[in-house]
């Protein structure tokens, strides 16, 4: 198999001429002091479920390989890329758990790498991801891009590598957003760092303790550090907020530092969502801050969400798989597309009202309908199109004077079907 020659004992390399490597590391420090990775990256809150939202969004779309018959297109399901996209693409992950994945990285490195496997007719069998860590992406003197695994000592041409990139600046790797943003990216950790850090060794009573003149003097710094560790012992920490302090000796306590309203800490975190949401282009309500908005706001908001943040990651999966995973033969009768309408169905009565228009103005059928619904369809009978009646020329008024008037026989026609 081609992944046993891979990731075997031979370390054999191929020379295909002179390489410039392109691309940089994963991780990169910020401007607030924290070093941005996609593991650091992902604690954040904001940043997983915007990676995750898009891809569970990605990974709940079926994608499936059609083929071109005249005018229809037909569900390739002869064909072995067919069950690779839309049930298995690999012996270990589902179709879900490949896309998700795939996805993911995309969403935190801005690439998705994938060996091909193929079959003895050069067709698509398998498709095994592989961390982009491990591959070096090379600049051919072709101008075509080659393949590097370094633990392996191998270099794959694009034949045999599938690869979808976010947003290039050379066209050879993605961006990834965590590293373009990764000042953004970093002022939201260190947001979190300070809530989580304030709320651990938070006083209810943070100031300084005063001494009257004329109390004993305390000779040594052992005496001071015991009165303030056994207070802090006692007021420190959220377990210990809003306990009363009983001070003797004349002391008197002064409240010195601010309080997090004071440092709009909260304000700080909600833009630091902000912030994240911008950068995937993600409605804010979406990653559940949802502050000021109204129900048609938050409708709107989905919608822009599925044309504008999902709709292009969309398209770059369905140019990447046409190019790396059809054979130059096969991409004028084939193409590959997910589906979204599992997505883009709206409420009940939106989505009948929407049938009910298709029916009436005839490019919907019965079973077109049923179809869309997942319900089985009614038989030959379904498949008939409507047409309006009113549609006529006006240059033909006599025959849309005739189409407006009902005869005896239609009539009768009519009650019938309406008593059945």
């Amino acid at each position: 198999m081609f992944t046993s020659s891979l990731f075997g004992s031979n370390t054999t390399t191929s020379t295909i001429g002179e390489h410039w490597p392109i691309g940089g590391g994963s991780s990169r420090s910020s401007q607030a002091g924290i070093r941005v990775t996609p593991e650091t990256a992902m604690a954040n809150s904001a940043v997983y479920r915007a990676v995750t939202l898009l891809a569970e969004s990605v990974a709940s779309m079926p994608c499936e390989l059609f083929k071109r018959d005249g005018e229809h297109r037909v569900r390739a399901k002869d064909h072995p890329l067919f069950n690779v996209l839309r049930y298995q693409p690999n012996k270990k992950d589902t179709a879900f758990e490949y896309f998700e994945s795939g996805q993911g990285f995309l969403g935190t490195n801005g690439n998705h790498i994938a060996l091909i496997q193929r079959n003895s007719k050069m067709q698509v069998e398998e498709l095994i991801p592989v961390h982009f860590d491990k591959v070096r992406v090379l600049k051919g003197r072709d101008g075509l891009p080659y393949y590097n695994f370094p633990s392996e000592n191998k270099t794959l041409t694009m034949d045999d590598v599938h690869h979808v990139k976010g947003q290039s600046t050379d066209g050879f790797i993605g961006c990834s957003p965590l590293q373009i943003a990764a000042d953004t990216v970093g002022l939201a950790l260190a947001t979190e760092k300070h809530a989580a850090y304030s709320f651990n060794n938070n006083a209810t009573i943070s100031g300084v303790i005063e001494r009257p003149k004329e109390a004993e003097k305390l000779t040594t710094q052992t005496a001071v550090d015991n009165i303030v560790e056994s207070f802090a012992a006692r007021h420190s920490g959220w377990r210990n907020m809003f306990k009363v302090a009983l001070l003797q000796e004349g002391m008197t306590y002064k409240q010195a530092a601010m309080t997090n309203e004071q440092a709009q800490l909260i304000e700080a975190r909600r833009m630091g969502i902000a912030d994240i949401a911008r950068l995937y282009g993600i409605p804010l309500n979406m990653l559940q801050e949802t502050a000021g908005e109204s129900y048609k706001s938050v409708e709107q908001n989905t919608l822009n969400f599925l044309v504008f943040a999902l709709l292009p990651w969309i398209k770059r999966w369905e140019a990447a798989m046409h190019r790396d995973l059809l054979l130059k033969s096969e991409r004028s009768d084939y193409f590959i597309e997910f589906n979204l309408s599992s997505l883009m169905r709206g409420d009940l009565k939106s989505r009948y009202e929407a049938y009910a228009l298709g029916r009436q103005w005839g490019f919907l059928s019965a079973n077109d309908i049923r179809r869309l619904e997942n319900l089985p369809p009614l038989g030959p009978e379904g498949d008939i199109y409507l047409s309006p009646l009113n549609m006529v020329d006006s240059k033909n008024a006599e025959i849309h004077q005739q189409l407006n008037t009902a005869s005896a026989e239609q009539i009768q026609e009519i009650k019938a079907i309406c008593q059945r």
